[in-house]
């Protein structure tokens, strides 16, 4: 059981264009154990987990946020090398899309809540920034944290007068040695709240405080980090997200707790929501068949035999989600569409 009767925090890891999965984490939070969310007296974020931070203190469309996900991960896959691409510029599409998602008054909410990780370029120490003046200085400080050295450009940005460069770097996953602090990383390990691959390998890696267990689906995680997936796979990811908190708050007796923001569930809505053991394996078999490497590039067309379960988990995002990802151009819907009709041409060619 989670205890309640003293503080908590948050912390959502650094993890590149993984943060998608943050965006199924934070919808899932928000919407089943709000009180969670709205009680904690710190949500900590270092990189990629910065920008879901961000955006779940300041009240920020969390369906927009996914959707600008996927629209860079969309636009960088459309060129060679990438994200590395002389003509991608990642922090300017990144300000941008920091400044069109955060609320005029974000900082106001941000500040003295929201810890955001960055790393000194001077002398590599880490820093806790908590306070920002304005928005602009939010939206500054989420790009300090997310500045890969090379990845993003040669000379790092700065905040306040003081150069900066990706938290991750310094600290992955800030504050998790504090006592009740929900960690989450979209790679399988030691978090709270995490991927659970089926694997007999104990073996883990620690970077900059964050666990991660070493599988074959953390190494291609690892890989996607930096350069993105394909957008049905990061719709994958996001419903793992979405599922994995599911699974902590029902695992910390919080799904039921009748807290001072808690939804109303209709009867039978919460098993239709939480899986049993076989249909949670059966779930699990199937995203992490989509993730796979031998997978990683093939176009296929939509299958008619997803699992229901693992269909009735996205559908319980909440409308935002589904509005910031499916009204504006709709996305995902146009983008399973060309996938099914190359293939089709491929086939028929």
């Amino acid at each position: 059981m989670f205890p309640l009767d003293s503080t908590w925090n948050i912390s959502f890891a650094g993890c590149g264009f993984l943060g998608i999965y943050h965006i199924g984490v934070a919808s899932c939070l928000q919407e089943q154990c709000p009180f969670l969310v709205h009680n904690a007296r710190h949500i900590y974020g270092a990189s990629a987990g910065a920008l879901t931070a961000s955006a779940l203190v300041s009240g920020a469309c969390l369906g927009e946020a996914g959707a600008n996900i996927i629209d860079v991960a969309k636009d960088a896959r459309k060129r060679f090398l990438g994200p590395m691409h002389p003509s991608f510029n990642l922090v300017k599409i990144m300000r941008s899309m920091l400044y069109r998602t955060l609320p005029p008054n974000a900082h106001h909410s941000a500040t003295g809540r929201l810890g955001i990780s960055l790393t000194r370029v001077t002398d590599g120490e880490n820093v806790l920034v908590s306070h920002f003046n304005s928005k602009e200085e939010l939206v500054q400080a989420c790009v300090c944290s997310a500045y890969i050295p090379v990845y993003c450009g040669l000379i790092p940005p700065t905040l306040q007068g003081v150069r900066y460069v990706d938290g991750g770097i310094s600290d992955n996953l800030p504050q998790y040695e504090l006592k009740n602090t929900i960690t989450v990383s979209p790679f399988s390990g030691e978090s709270d709240i995490c991927p659970r691959d089926r694997s007999t390998n104990m073996h883990e890696l620690r970077f900059t405080n964050t666990s991660i267990q070493f599988t074959l689906t953390n190494l291609y995680r690892v890989s996607r980090a930096l350069f993105p997936p394909d957008p049905q796979v990061m719709k994958a990811m996001c419903k793992q997200g979405y599922k994995d908190a599911l699974h902590f708050l029902k695992k910390n007796g919080l799904l039921n707790h009748q807290g001072p923001h808690r939804p109303l569930i209709a009867d039978g809505e919460e098993d239709d929501i939480i899986e049993d053991d076989d249909d949670e394996e059966h779930e699990e078999r199937l995203v992490q068949n989509e993730i796979r490497p031998i997978e990683k590039e093939s176009a296929v067309a939509p299958s008619e035999s997803k699992s229901n379960s693992e269909d009735h988990i996205f559908d319980h995002l909440p409308p935002r989600l589904h509005k910031g990802r499916m009204d504006r151009n709709k996305i995902i819907h146009r983008i399973n569409n060309t996938l099914y009709l190359r293939t089709v041409e491929q086939k028929n060619g």
